[in-house]
């Protein structure tokens, strides 16, 4: 039997570095829509967050088990039975995954500064994963 080769998140990465893991993570399991936003001056709950929206409830908890394999940093996730937004805290970063009709409805980006937007170009690019 073929043995698995599967990349885990380093633990113990600095903020940046654990969030852009986690945005290439998403990105591989066709998260769309994916920001990533610095907010260390707007609040002191989290350095870095990020939003993204999943296909269905069934792509939404898919992508946060991935995150929660992957790494070993997740404190708390919250939502899974929802199916609309599950949010993973990893203290440094926190991560929603939203269905896209409660991404509408909260708007969660229109309560982040637009200059804490970190451009991810590079991160989402089809050469990076």
């Amino acid at each position: 039997m073929e043995e698995l080769n599967i990349k885990k998140v380093p633990s113990g990465l600095e903020p940046l570095a654990l969030a852009e893991e986690l945005v290439r993570l998403l990105y591989e399991k066709q998260a769309s829509d994916i920001l990533l936003y610095h907010v260390t001056d707007t609040t002191v709950i989290t350095d870095y967050e990020i939003i993204c929206t999943g296909r269905a409830s069934t792509h939404i908890n898919a992508l946060a088990d991935e995150l929660d394999f992957r790494t070993e940093d997740a404190v708390r996730i919250e939502g899974r039975d929802g199916g609309s937004w599950v949010l993973l805290d990893f203290g440094c970063v926190i991560v929603h995954i939203f269905a896209r009709d409660a991404r509408e409805f909260y708007k969660l980006e229109r309560l982040l500064p637009e200059e804490a937007a970190v451009d991810i170009s590079a991160l989402t690019a089809p050469s990076a994963t």
